[in-house]
This record gives C-alpha cells, structure tokens and sequence, in this order.
C-alpha cells in the first residue's frame, strides 16, 4: 500500500492533505483484483467479454431532466416510439435468450422511464422464471415507484436504483425539468426497501447546482442505510449543453465527503463494477462515485445495450446501433441471432470516456445517442 505521505509537507496544511487522501483513496476504488477467466469467453477487440446489458423498455419519461430529457427538445411535439415499434415480450425473450448464450449474466431495466411499461413487471417474472437471470435491476426516477413496488417484488426483481438529485424541493424541481416534489420520490423508495427491496440512490453531481447538497444527501441516506453513488455530470447524448467546468470531480466529492465523514476505499464487489466503492469508516454504510469523465473505465466495460425499438449499442456514448428487431421480426434463427450479437460484440472497440479529452482538444465533437433512448 502506497503511503499517503501525511507528513511530509506539513505547511501546506489542511487543504493538501484532504487532497492527498482523495487521490489515494480514489486510487485504491479503482483498483481492480485479478480475476479468473473463464474458458471460451466471448470478447472484443480490447479482450472485454459480455457480462452486462441494459433494456430501455420505452424512450417516454415523465420526467424532463435538463441532463438527459431537456423539455425545450422532448416538448409536447415530440415524437416517441408508437407501440407497433417497442419490442414485445416474446420478442424481448429471444434476444435477451441469445444474450444469455454469450455470457450475460445481469440485466438492468432503463428507460426513458421503465414504470410507464405496463407490462413491466411480467417482463421480470420471464426474465427470471423462465431465462433464469441471476440477477435483475431497475433503474426509475421513483416518481411511480411507491404504486408499483409491490408488483415488482413479487415478480422476483432483484434490486432497483432510484434518481435523486437534490433533497431541496424547489431544487429537485428545476433538475427534474416539471416542478415534481421530491418528497414522493422518497416515500417510494421507503415503499420499496419496506418490501425488502435492495435500494441505491443515483445523483447526478453539476458543479453549481447540486454540488453544495453532497452532505445532506449523504447524512440523509446513510442514516437509511442506502448506498449513495455520486454520478459526474457527463456529456451524453448532443442536448444538454455539458461542459467540463459543470464537471464535479471525483476527487473533489471524495475530499469533501471526507473531510465530514471519513472513508476508505473499498474493491469492486464484481469485475466491471462502474463504481469506485467508499465504506464510511464509522461503519454507517458505504457511497459510490461514477467518474467516467475524470476517471474513465473504458478497459474493464462489459455493457451492452438494446434501445426500445430493439438495436443494440456497445457504448453509452455510439452514434450508430445494429437492429436486433428488424432481425428477429424477418424470421432470423436463435442459433443465427447469437451469433449476430456474438461478432457485433467481437467488432466492439468502444472507449468514448478515454478519447473524450483528445477529442475535446482537437473540437471533434460526435453525434451520441440519446441517454434517453438506450438508457443510461
């Protein structure tokens, strides 16, 4: 172990220590064991394999997040996906079945937002009663969540994660892009770790809007007992105006959070975990950071993503995805559609997060998909 060094500046003070500690400790969040391969693994062209996919359900939202959704883009003239072209339950059991084939071991629901799928829960019940998922997610912004947890935990899902920004209701307001209280948010998600239900809570961290919330909303969860992940603001997507100096970083979050509550760094509980994990050193429970922008993790990214009308992307920030639908739909085989995703896989060689700033130097900006159409 590295040592911090705590005394070898001592007249910088305070300030350099704090920062010194983050460093560490984001250094030792990020730093992943060596793990066992498994014999005839799929894999891309940076040796990744498919462990990981994501299902946005719908492109609708009830919800206007300036980040994801802004409402002067998804006003009342936008055009969302008719049913006729969202992918139906059989459908959806085909190919995450040919998914399964090649390694896929979790699958988080995403939308849009994935409660205003009626059929939802139904959804959870075949992919673990009849595909046998291990393990099964849910990402919402908890607005419906407290009406349709039941449903959901008798279906068999396994663990859901819940967006929250901010604990100010008029705050909450402005990032949710309707007004919308956060207090219903919270009874939800109340509602849904009452049933026994896994819960964590997703905030999306912009520097001059939520930044100077990250204690409250650390006291506030960690007295419930939920795991927090602080999500750097990222440049999904071509509609939210992201810029890096609303980018809070990493090591920023860590060195405050620090200097409050002290933490350590904590391993990855699975290859490919997107957090880089903190246990409060009280024993309160842990946190999470997300830091694709000052942290990337390209090397170790086993996601995969089908969008609503049924493509799949290999990156949360492709411009361009491969039709699973229209495949299924002409009448292609089960052993023929996992080997179709199979070499889309082999061909991936995504790694947006580490070219962003050389792309960002040379003004090479790229078309990206909407985070609301394949889910974040």
């Amino acid at each position: 172990m590295r040592r911090l060094g705590v005394g070898a500046r001592p007249a910088l003070g305070k300030r350099f220590l704090l920062r010194k500690v983050a460093h560490w400790l984001c250094h030792r969040a990020r730093t992943v064991p060596q793990w066992r391969t498994m014999p005839s693994d799929l894999r891309d062209q940076f040796s990744r394999p498919l462990r990981d996919l994501r299902i946005s359900v719908t492109d609708r939202c009830n919800f206007r997040c300036p980040y994801c959704m802004p409402k002067e883009v998804f006003g009342a003239d936008h055009a969302f996906l008719a049913n006729p072209q969202l992918v139906s339950l059989p459908e959806l059991s085909r190919i995450v079945r040919a998914f399964r084939n090649l390694g896929v071991e979790k699958v988080r629901l995403t939308g849009g937002e994935p409660l205003l799928r009626p059929d939802l829960p139904d959804f959870v019940r075949l992919l673990k009663t009849e595909l046998g998922l291990p393990d099964v997610a849910l990402t919402t912004n908890g607005w419906l969540l407290e009406k349709h947890a039941p449903a959901l935990r008798a279906a068999g899902l396994d663990r859901i994660n819940v967006s929250v920004d901010s604990l100010d209701a008029t705050k909450a307001g402005i990032m949710n892009g309707l007004g919308f209280s956060v207090s219903r948010v919270l009874r939800g998600i109340d509602a849904a770790a009452a049933l026994g239900l896994p819960v964590k809570i997703n905030c999306v961290v912009q520097r001059g809007v939520n930044d100077d919330e990250l204690l409250e909303l650390c006291g506030y969860f960690r007295e419930r007992g939920h795991v927090l992940r602080f999500i750097e603001f990222m440049d999904v997507g071509n509609t939210n105006h992201w810029t890096s100096e609303q980018v809070m970083p990493a090591l920023a979050i860590v060195a405050r959070i620090h200097q409050q509550w002290p933490i350590e760094a904590v391993g990855p509980a699975y290859r490919g975990e997107v957090a880089s994990r903190y246990r409060y050193r009280d024993g309160k429970g842990e946190i999470g950071i997300i830091s694709s922008v000052t942290e990337p993790f390209c090397k170790d990214c086993h996601r995969a993503r089908l969008s609503a009308d049924g493509k799949i992307f290999t990156c949360l920030f492709a411009a361009e995805g491969h039709d699973l639908l229209d495949q299924v739909r002409g009448g292609m085989g089960d052993d023929a559609l996992t080997e179709y995703i199979g070499n889309i896989w082999r061909g991936r060689g995504d790694r947006y997060s580490d070219e962003r700033a050389e792309l960002l130097a040379k003004k090479e900006p790229r078309a990206k998909v909407e985070m609301s159409y394949i889910g974040g």
